[in-house]
């Protein structure tokens, strides 16, 4: 789909925004446009735009994906042994097996501390 010049701005701003921002902006959205995120979602698989990753941004919770490891190999184990709170082996195990989802149904200011942290040891980290 091409998009005109200012949908495109908007398009790379929204791309740039983490979780939190994103929901509170659908929020607003849904208040000055009385409209519902929901007729959104479906709205634009009717039309076959977007993409299936846009939805957790209408979603309570996020699944996150730890999708690469980066050259931080062992901050990023650090960072799963503390966060999830398991030990050392288990932490290195999970790590390894980059993609995978590390923490389901996690409420977005919750994940988005996770995407910080583990974007500070130059993991990749998204949301499904």
């Amino acid at each position: 789909m091409e998009l005109s010049k200012n949908a495109q701005k908007i398009m790379d701003l929204v791309k740039e925004m983490g979780a939190v921002e994103l929901n509170q902006l659908v929020k607003a959205l849904e208040e000055e446009f009385w409209v519902t995120a929901a007729a959104m979602v479906v709205a634009w698989g009717v039309a076959g735009g977007g993409d299936a990753g846009w939805a957790w941004a209408w979603s309570d919770t996020v699944n996150v994906e730890l999708t690469e490891i980066g050259q931080q190999k062992i901050a990023v184990i650090k960072v799963m042994k503390e966060t999830l709170n398991i030990d050392l082996k288990a932490a290195k195990e999970l790590v390894e097996k980059a993609p995978v989802i590390v923490k389901e149904k996690v409420k977005f200011e919750e994940a988005e501390a996770l995407k910080v942290k583990l974007q500070e040891a130059w993991a990749t980290v998204n949301f499904k």
